[in-house]
Parts: C-alpha cells; structure tokens; sequence
C-alpha cells in the first residue's frame, strides 16, 4: 500500500452503505478504505492515529456523541454521517468530532469533507447546518462575512490575514467579535452559523 494513501475507516452498521462508502474511498486516487467495520469496538484494533473515520451509526445523540470522543481521544479524524433523524450536529462536535456530513451528500461532497477533516479543518453539510438564530446574532460587518467565508473554507487565522491584507490580531479582533455574537468559541460553530446564512467559502475582495 502506498504511503502516501489517507488511510480511512468505515464504521457503519448499514453493510450496503458501509460497502458504498467504502468502495467511494477506494475510487479516489489519494485514499483508501484500510478498516470497514460494524461497530467501534469491532474497529479499534485496526485502527492507527491519523486515520479518518466515517461514523455512520444509527445511535442515540449521547451514544453518538460518546462514540465521536472515544474515536478522537485516539488522535483519529472523525466525520460523522447524519440522517434525517439525527439532525443536531452539537453533541458530536463538541465530543470531537471534526465534522458531520448529510447521509444525502452526494460522493464529491463526502471526498472533500474527509480531505478537509484529514487536513485538519471543520465540515458540516449545508442542510445540517441550518438552524434558527436571534436576529441580533445575524448582524455580521462586510469584514466581518469575509473572515467568515475565508474560515468555513478551512483558512487558518494567518491564511484569513494574509489573503485580506491584515495583521492576524486584526483578525482575532473580528473573530473575537463574531464568536459573541454567536454564543461560541469553537470555529466549528462558525462555520455552522456561516453556512446556515449562506456565507460560503469563496475568494473574498478586500473592501473599497
């Protein structure tokens, strides 16, 4: 096997959407499926640091979440699939997972949430991001939707000052700002609250 090949794992109590998923992975020419199994406990001896995992089981929110953080205290990337059913994506990002991907994402979707989750970022599927929010937490600057469209397309705070032209404080000022209004200090909960405002990753202008 090639070492330079993402190693990830499907853990999903479904075996013909495990066997998609799976068959998804290996088609992409930088990944492959190196563990496909029912259940974590099934999984966790074939699993190795760095890995992705694909969570996809049907489990109660704190279950879920439970499974999210025994999976990222092992230093494993996790992206947990969500169904109709399970629509909260909080409980397993706050437990570590690093996103949570819609059971109706389509391939190119899933590839590039688990290229991102790989790479360190955040991801959550645009449907599942969506939620009500007070409408004073929606009053965001112009700078300030740059610094959001920038974050939810995975740039750090350097990347984020340097493609605006400003000093990395100037940008945690903003996000220090943003993170009040919305009620967090994870970036994962900004970029939820970008998405469910349609502040997608794109390439910002600076402001006249």
């Amino acid at each position: 096997m090639s070492t330079d090949l993402r190693r990830v794992a499907v853990i999903g109590d479904c075996p013909l959407f495990r066997r998609g998923l799976a068959q998804a992975v290996d088609a992409a020419e930088d990944l492959v499926c190196a563990v496909g199994a029912a259940s974590v406990h099934e999984a966790e001896a074939d699993l190795e640091a760095g890995d992705v995992v694909l969570l996809d089981l049907k489990l109660p929110p704190g279950e879920l979440a439970e499974a999210a953080h025994r999976l990222a205290g092992r230093g494993l990337a996790v992206l947990v699939l969500c169904s109709d059913s399970q629509r909260d994506v909080l409980p397993p990002m706050q437990a570590g997972a690093r996103g949570c991907l819609s059971r109706q994402a389509g391939e190119i979707e899933l590839l590039a949430a688990i290229r991102l989750v790989a790479a360190g970022c955040s991801y959550v599927s645009a449907d599942l991001a969506l939620r009500p929010w007070p409408e004073a937490e929606t009053r965001v600057t112009d700078r300030e939707r740059q610094i959001l469209a920038l974050l939810a397309g995975g740039e750090t705070d350097h990347g984020i000052a340097r493609r605006l032209g400003i000093s990395e404080h100037t940008v945690h000022s903003h996000l220090d700002r943003l993170r009040d209004k919305v009620g967090s200090r994870r970036r994962v909960d900004l970029t939820r609250f970008a998405l469910a405002h349609d502040i997608l990753p794109g390439d910002p202008q600076d402001p006249a």
